[in-house]
């Protein structure tokens, strides 16, 4: 991690209660700045793994490759409710006694793969230019279109009877998209008995791991654990480091005449080190400017 307070990305293990924006506010604060943002929201119920960017980093998120996520989670079967999590009213209830662990386990098999999953109606996707949300707390209720999602495991680890219902523990590692609420639910209807998500915690988005997560009650003002932007750079991207008149080009956003050799962006640095600009291949052996940070 880099001493530098300015710019560049923060992990945090977010807490329970709290928006992914609640977050940003606090850090914020705590950094003196206005440009902060995030990458990958998680509920307010969710905990866990939350990627912020401070100052030039805000405009790094975007390019950042933090498809793949992790969670712990735990589903109840036996209640359906309306948000498909705890935060919603139960809308039915069934005795899940009866289901047992082999049913259980290929229900969950059903889930891993390419599907096409409808998300929970209290998602942010947009519903003729609303959030579904929204529709959703003015009593509506809104059809979702199915949205392609990979679902790479989803294995099972705990069952435990709470009267009628079992609560199972799972863990997923999932496409960036994927609504592990919408899991629980599909779960819960493909063995009949109903369910939703009753905890969840992200351990993992794009490689940075819970190891890295910093409590954000131990995060003091002025005294920030950000990940600087050139190791930010260096560990998600291909590194080109340039000569002076190459650096000198890239300030103004030119061309450069290489040939990069790689599909997606790579960070472009300076002779000494310091991170300049992301350039693409455009043409045969000319890289052009994906956005330049100095």
């Amino acid at each position: 991690m880099s001493n530098d307070p300015a710019s560049g990305l923060l992990v945090v293990d977010k807490p329970g209660g709290m928006t992914s924006h609640d977050v940003v506010s606090r850090v914020r604060r705590l950094a003196g700045t206005r440009k902060v943002g995030h990458a990958g929201t998680l509920d307010p119920m969710a905990t866990g793994v939350l990627v912020l960017g401070l100052n030039r980093a805000t405009r790094l998120l975007g390019h950042l490759s933090l498809t793949d996520k992790a969670y712990g989670a735990t589903v109840r079967l036996g209640q359906a409710t309306v948000t498909d999590d705890a935060e919603g009213d139960v809308v039915s209830s069934a005795d899940a006694r009866g289901v047992d662990r082999a049913a259980l386990e290929d229900a969950l098999a059903g889930l891993v793969g390419e599907i096409d999953q409808v998300p929970s109606a209290v998602s942010a996707v947009k519903v003729d230019g609303e959030r579904a949300y929204r529709r959703v707390r003015a009593g509506e209720s809104p059809e979702l279109a199915a949205r392609r999602v990979s679902v790479h495991n989803l294995v099972l680890h705990d069952v435990r009877p709470v009267d009628t219902y079992l609560d199972v523990d799972v863990t997923v590692r999932c496409s960036s998209g994927t609504y592990v609420r919408a899991l629980a639910r599909d779960l819960g209807r493909t063995l009949g008995v109903g369910g939703h998500l009753t905890a969840l915690r992200r351990t993992a988005v794009g490689g940075v791991g819970l190891d890295e997560a910093a409590a954000l009650d131990d995060l003091t003002e002025g005294r920030l654990p950000l990940l600087s932007m050139e190791d930010t750079v260096a560990r998600f991207f291909p590194v080109l480091r340039l000569d002076e008149a190459q650096a000198h080009d890239v300030s103004f956003g030119r061309p450069l005449a290489v040939d990069l050799s790689v599909g997606g962006p790579v960070a472009v640095v300076a002779p000494d080190g310091s991170f300049l600009a992301l350039y693409e291949q455009r043409e045969p052996a000319l890289a052009k400017a994906v956005a330049v940070f100095v």
